[in-house]
């Protein structure tokens, strides 16, 4: 196997970059594409589980199954191969994915309790390939430059918008066909489950044979990070440590989990609110507590497309430096003024238009984007290899939390309305 040594490392460290921002925005599209084209084809369950709040349950059913071994991974994290458990975690989306299609065919596509609970099953399977590729690349690519974290999380927001973008074409396609929304769906699936395995192939065998990524991994096992070894072994790289090296740091000499956490509370709170304030709407209260208007069964389509939509343009924003809110006290300004949105979109719902409530979804996909990357690609600048890899899993955490939190409080929006 090749000897890196620094000198050469620095010559690679630009190779492959763009590259790699494009790899890392696939990646972050194949992370949440399974999840979003669930909450995509709400409409297909509403109308097979008309009786069972599928936006609001299949949402409870992922999130606690992701947080949970989210939070074991945590707890393991020094010690977790990375390659292994991205690798597990997109092999276990393509499972997902393609079981619910063959699910669907087998029930022929009937509804009925069995098949909820199969639909459950392999959401919550969705759930634990989420914390594995999540927190593991977040975790991976905050040893590298913030702009793959960028690309990463934007990639997060396209597979929402482009799975919204699809469902408008296909369900325009299938709209007077016959079962015309469970052919959609099981487009979807099938679409999805495909690009599951691109996924595979290129984590498995292009992105770790790129130089600039052979560079960062390289400086992080330098810097005491044992979670890169094995994907520098498949890179075919062999480190030449120098004793008198600085960067040869001492793993036991790194900031504690606990550590990390105190001095990014308020980036860990930014995240959580976020999450709280945006869950605690989209998507059950757009398909459930909007009721019905000119647009009848395209508008909670044209709601989750432009809350979508608008995720994915704000988090192209702190590309743009000057336009990046780096203040933590503007992050958390910015945060807090969040929850005026809950009434506004209550009043709305009660009182306004199809226009007002359109403009409040983009508002509230803008500002969901926009602080989520600040945060993630501000907070792992000031660390070492090992601790970049621990915030970036403590970071995705939080966020996670916040999402289950916020999920909890939508069903608040139907106590009451006599649809509990």
């Amino acid at each position: 196997m090749p000897m890196v040594h620094l000198t050469d490392e620095t010559s690679a460290k630009f190779e492959g970059r763009s590259r790699a921002m494009a790899m890392c925005w696939m990646f972050g599209l194949g992370t949440l594409l399974s999840w979003n084209i669930v909450s995509t084809i709400g409409d297909y369950y509403y109308d097979i589980f008309p009786d069972y709040h599928p936006a609001r349950v299949l949402t409870l059913v992922y999130l606690p199954s992701s947080l949970a071994t989210m939070a074991f991974f945590l707890y393991n994290e020094s010690r977790i191969d990375t390659r292994k458990r991205n690798i597990t975690g997109y092999i276990l989306f393509f499972v997902s994915n393609f079981s619910m299609v063959v699910l669907d065919l087998a029930s022929s596509g009937r509804g009925g309790v069995g098949k909820y609970v199969g639909v459950c099953f392999f959401v919550a399977v969705s759930g634990v390939a989420d914390a594995h590729v999540q927190g593991g690349m977040i975790g991976d690519l905050a040893l590298m430059c913030p702009e793959f974290i960028q690309s990463f999380l934007a990639g997060l927001a396209a597979s929402g918008a482009l799975t919204s973008i699809l469902r408008m074409i296909t369900k325009a396609v299938f709209e007077n066909v016959e079962h015309g929304l469970r052919k959609g769906a099981l487009v979807f699936l099938a679409i999805s489950a495909v690009f599951e395995f691109l996924c595979i192939l290129l984590y498995i065998f292009f992105f770790p044979n790129l130089p600039i990524v052979k560079f960062y991994r390289a400086k992080a096992a330098r810097e005491g990070s044992k979670t890169v070894a094995s994907d520098l072994r498949a890179a075919g790289v062999q480190l030449e440590f120098d004793q008198h090296n600085e960067n040869n740091v001492n793993p036991h000499e790194r900031l504690s989990n606990t550590q990390l956490l105190s001095q990014n509370f308020d980036y860990l709170t930014d995240l959580f609110l976020v999450c709280v304030v945006t869950l605690s709407i989209f998507p059950g209260f757009l398909y459930e507590n909007t009721g019905t208007h000119k647009l009848r069964t395209w508008y909670p389509i044209v709601l989750v497309t432009t809350y979508n939509v608008s995720n994915l343009i704000s988090r192209y924003v702190p590309l743009i430096q000057c336009l990046k809110l780096e203040s933590r006290k503007g992050l958390m300004i910015l945060v807090m003024s969040r929850f005026l949105l809950i009434p506004a979109f209550y009043f709305t719902a009660k009182y306004g238009d199809e226009g007002l409530m359109i403009s409040l979804v983009f508002v509230l996909g803008s500002t969901t984007g926009y602080p989520t990357v600040c945060v993630m690609t501000t907070a792992p600048r000031m660390y070492i290899g090992p601790e970049k890899n621990a915030l970036g899993n403590i970071l995705v955490l939080s966020l996670q939390s916040g999402i289950l939190f916020g999920v909890a409080l939508d069903w608040l929006w139907i106590i009451g309305n006599g649809n509990f």
